[in-house]
């Protein structure tokens, strides 16, 4: 494929794999600590909103960023409310979280549609956007491409050397255990939850201020429920996360490139290809590892002895 088209078609993987990635890391965070949460999708059209909102009124997009993220670990409370307090059904509790941010960001947002709001753009890194196809692809995008960069080091170092993240691991491995030594699993438990809404959040956050700049009711576009087939897809590693996300991105990134050819391939049909894709990974995975790195207790609540 010529330069010209293929080195273009990858740093637009990139970009759209950068909300994906984020919301793919924050949900793995969240099933790390044993807690299941279907909410992602409508957690990012949350952060989506709530950032948009922010940076329209301040001015000022990285506020609208970090509101974004608070408003994600806001909407995921709702899940940690159901699921720890009152020990209600995960799987029904994280569908109707994303039912319910889903239709609120559309309804508040309605009367923005259109709108802009000040975003991130291009900042091409100094010298290191020169390289040759890398530079292009991995260093001429926006800053919160750049952090998202990091993130996966990050979620990663925090669950592998850190006294919190092993106890994260811990209470999602085996409650009981965890609790005769000491930890408190409610607590770590919602840490997992608050912390995961939050990536998720900044994924949807990313969305309305680096690669739309602007509100459009239904603007997460499935992309949180990709984020909850990759985490299986990647096996609960962040490091995978980051192949998986881009993966995604580029079939986005593709079949949009071909509709703006004009081809005459039925756009339902181009649309589809993502979401097809995931069934596909989903099944290969099934086949390579049963289980993978799975919390053992994952979806299973836990109730504190008497």
């Amino acid at each position: 494929m010529n330069a010209n088209i293929l080195v273009p078609l990858l740093a637009a993987a990139v970009q759209s794999g950068t909300p994906i990635l984020y919301a793919t890391l924050g949900e793995i965070l969240t099933e790390k600590s044993g807690v299941l949460n279907l909410g992602v999708e409508g957690i990012m059209m949350v952060g989506a909103l709530a950032g948009f909102l922010a940076s329209m009124y301040t001015g000022n997009p990285v506020v609208g960023f970090i509101a974004g993220g608070i408003f994600g670990a806001l909407i995921a409370g709702i899940h940690g409310l159901v699921c720890l307090v009152f020990q209600g059904n995960q799987v029904v509790s994280g569908l109707a979280l994303t039912i319910l941010g889903t239709n609120l960001a559309n309804y508040l947002g309605t009367p923005h549609v259109g709108h802009s709001a000040p975003g991130f753009g291009v900042f091409p890194v100094p010298y290191l956007s020169g390289i040759p196809i890398v530079g292009p692809v991995f260093f001429k995008l926006d800053m919160l491409v750049y952090v998202s960069y990091a993130m996966p080091f990050a979620v990663w170092f925090f669950l592998q050397y850190t006294r919190w993240g092993l106890a994260l691991r811990a209470v999602g491995e085996n409650p009981e255990a965890g609790s005769a030594a000491g930890l408190n699993v409610a607590t770590y438990r919602w840490a997992g939850i608050l912390a995961g809404g939050f990536l998720v959040g900044l994924g949807g956050a990313y969305l309305s201020l680096a690669y739309t700049h602007l509100w459009t009711n239904g603007l997460s576009a499935g992309r949180g429920w990709i984020a909850v087939a990759l985490v299986i897809f990647a096996f609960w590693k962040p490091g995978r996360a980051v192949l998986g996300a881009y993966l995604f991105g580029g079939v986005m990134a593709f079949q949009l490139r071909l509709q703006a050819t004009g081809t005459n391939l039925p756009s339902s049909l181009l649309l589809m290809l993502p979401y097809g894709l995931t069934v596909l990974v989903l099944v290969l995975a099934s086949w390579k590892v049963k289980g993978g790195d799975a919390p053992a207790v994952l979806g299973v609540n836990y109730e504190p002895p008497e």
